[in-house]
Parts: C-alpha cells; structure tokens; sequence
C-alpha cells in the first residue's frame, strides 16, 4: 500500500464512474484534472476561501500550468482519493499545488500531479494581487 507523499493532506474520495471510461477501457486521462480541481476546491473552502468568496471579492486562482504523471490505470468501479497540498506561495500573485491520486482498495499511486497557479481578477482576466484572505489561507503545507 502506497502512502501519501506527504504529510498534512487534504484528501477528497470520489468514485469512477461509466462516463469517465475511455475507449481503452479505463479512466480517461481528462478526467483526472477534473478530479484534481474538486479536490483544489474542496481545499480551498477548507482553508476558508470557498467560491462565494472568490465571486464577491471577484478574484480566483487560475492554473498557469499543469503537469501530470499517469502512473497506473484507474477503471470502472474503482473508488479513488485525491490528495492536495500547497507546497508554494509568495503571499501576492502565485501558489503551486501538488497532488496525488491513489485506488483507494489497495493504496497504489495512480497519478502525481503539479499545478502553478495565479491570482486573476475575475472581472478582466488580468494577474491581481492576492486579497489578504487568499494570502492567509495559502501557506504552503509540505515541502516541493
């Protein structure tokens, strides 16, 4: 069994369902960052920034860039766990996450991933200074 790669995780658990099936008879390689973003999301309103606040502040954290390693397939029927960490943040404009994707029945590491992410304004699209909230609440948790 497979341990999280770090400590202090926020950990989501979601199940596979007939639609995230490819043609290749396992999860499709687009429904991994879907599950990635749930679990951001889920971080987030458990740090305290949870949508409504990034609406009425108008200001989100958008990726910038996303890496991702597929180490194993993950198939119909199996339940998985996604796991978050902020590992970066300057307190202004960026925060990086790192995640993990594991099969909940035997622990194996399906994927890892990386996302950078910026501070938008949502109105314009533009880079914006993180609101204080945000700067509070994104601290990195574990090590890069």
């Amino acid at each position: 069994m497979t341990e999280l790669d770090f400590g202090a995780a926020h950990v989501i658990e979601l199940g596979v369902g007939p639609a995230d099936i490819d043609a290749y008879d396992h999860v499709n390689n687009a429904v991994y960052l879907t599950w990635l973003d749930r679990a951001a999301w889920s971080h987030s309103a458990a740090l305290g920034v949870p949508l409504a606040q990034c609406l009425q502040l108008r200001r989100g954290m958008a990726a910038q860039r996303i890496e991702i390693d597929y180490l194993r397939a993950a198939r119909a029927g199996d339940r998985v766990r996604a796991a978050t960490w902020i590992v970066s943040a300057d307190g202004r404009l960026r925060a990086t996450r790192r995640f993990q994707v594991l099969r909940s029945a035997d622990g194996a590491t399906l994927a890892r991933a990386r996302i950078d992410y910026v501070c938008i304004n949502l109105d314009t699209g533009r880079a914006a200074r993180m609101p204080e909230s945000f700067a509070r609440a994104y601290v990195p948790t574990a090590a890069a």
